[in-house]
């Protein structure tokens, strides 16, 4: 069996090494061809691109990159045409891989496309370009699968890796930088204002100013900041620099989650984070007044946090653009600083992790499989 895959960001590279490992389980001779990362290259893939090539991010870079990004994908289906694969996987990277997808699904070759662009959330018509281009699309949260039965395209659930990573039950392994910091007779409360430079502009400061709100009236608290990267941690520094009982912390996000009673989160995949380590959060998100006036009107569903989407209902309160101020957020962090609220949110959250664990890379597999097969 050949498979031929693409992944273009360091995330694909992760899922691509777990899918070969368990492709092999079920057809041991399988070969893998493509273009991937070094994670892959390592399980014995054949790499024909450099993975960094396709890693481009924003509006102007992809622009200035278009000729030679139009070049390998060229290469690619002219290559993969002549010598066909059982089956082509694209691994996220959607503007780049459906190009691929479609004339070879054309052609007879199966196509499967592995983690859901956020089609059911914004630009809802690209599902028409996926329903052309993808044989099966492998979607990560449930109510992506729903979504695109809906709207005839086949697909499959097969769980998140980062639920299959984090254990159920949450004990925080010991960290002298941190346990240093988080004393028992202290409530820790995490602040993830982003990594962007825009967010930790736009959405850091409010959050400080509601860390500060805070301890005017309850002195025993620890506020943790993690920094995803040096840069950030740098500007985080320079905001934080002289605020007692707040700390940045270079990475060591799960960590810090861990041992937090609550979290004040930015909107994105940090709030799956949260989630998956069981700590209750308020989601807040704030941006520019032009992102924002163009973003609300091309968002299509009710909730904007992974957590409420999972959920299918509003777990965790949401404050976006003009609820995203300070004395709204100090009013929602004591609220679900109360034991009460903290225990169910808790025991929400289980259920959940519980939902989104499926051994995601195993089912990716088998679903694979079971469509080159027929």
């Amino acid at each position: 069996m050949r498979v031929a895959i693409v992944a273009g960001e360091s995330s694909g590279d992760l899922l691509g090494a777990a899918l070969i490992d368990s492709i092999r389980k079920l057809c041991p001779e399988a070969s893998f061809e493509g273009v991937g990362g070094d994670r892959m290259i390592a399980k014995g893939f054949q790499s024909f691109f450099p993975m960094e090539t396709l890693s481009v991010m924003g509006f102007v870079e992809p622009l200035k990159r278009l000729p030679a990004l139009l070049a390998i994908k060229k290469q690619l289906v002219e290559r993969f045409l002549n010598n066909p694969p059982d089956v082509f996987i694209g691994i996220d990277s959607p503007e780049f891989n459906h190009r691929i997808e479609l004339p070879l699904k054309k052609a007879g070759i199966y196509t499967v496309h592995y983690v859901s662009p956020s089609v059911w959330a914004w630009r809802q018509g690209r599902v028409k370009g996926i329903r052309k281009a993808v044989d099966l699309m492998l979607c990560l949260l449930p109510f992506e699968a729903d979504f695109y039965h809906r709207e005839s395209v086949q697909a499959k659930f097969v769980g998140h890796p980062m639920a299959d990573e984090i254990p159920i039950e949450i004990h925080p392994a010991p960290d002298l930088e941190l346990d240093s910091i988080c004393r028992p007779e202290r409530t820790n409360i995490a602040l993830l204002p982003g990594s962007r430079g825009s967010e930790i502009e736009k959405i850091a400061p409010v959050f400080l100013e509601v860390a500060e709100r805070l301890l005017l009236n309850q002195e025993n608290l620890n506020f943790l900041i993690p920094a995803a990267h040096e840069k950030a941690h740098q500007r985080l520094d320079e905001i934080v620099k002289g605020k007692e009982h707040i700390h940045v912390v270079r990475g060591k996000t799960r960590e810090i989650l861990a041992r937090s009673n609550a979290a004040l989160v930015a909107s994105g995949t940090a709030t799956l984070e949260a989630l998956l380590m069981k700590c209750p959060m308020v989601v807040a998100y704030k941006t520019d007044r032009l992102s924002w006036f163009i973003g609300s009107r091309m968002v299509q569903c009710e909730h904007i946090s992974l957590a409420n989407l999972v959920a299918g209902e509003k777990l965790v309160e949401e404050r976006l653009q003009a609820e995203c101020n300070v004395e709204q957020l100090v009013t929602d962090l004591q609220h679900i600083l109360n034991d009460v609220i903290r225990e169910h949110m808790i025991k929400k959250f289980v259920l959940l992790h519980k939902k989104l664990k499926h051994d995601a890379s195993d089912a990716a597999a088998l679903a694979i499989l079971e469509l080159c097969s027929r």
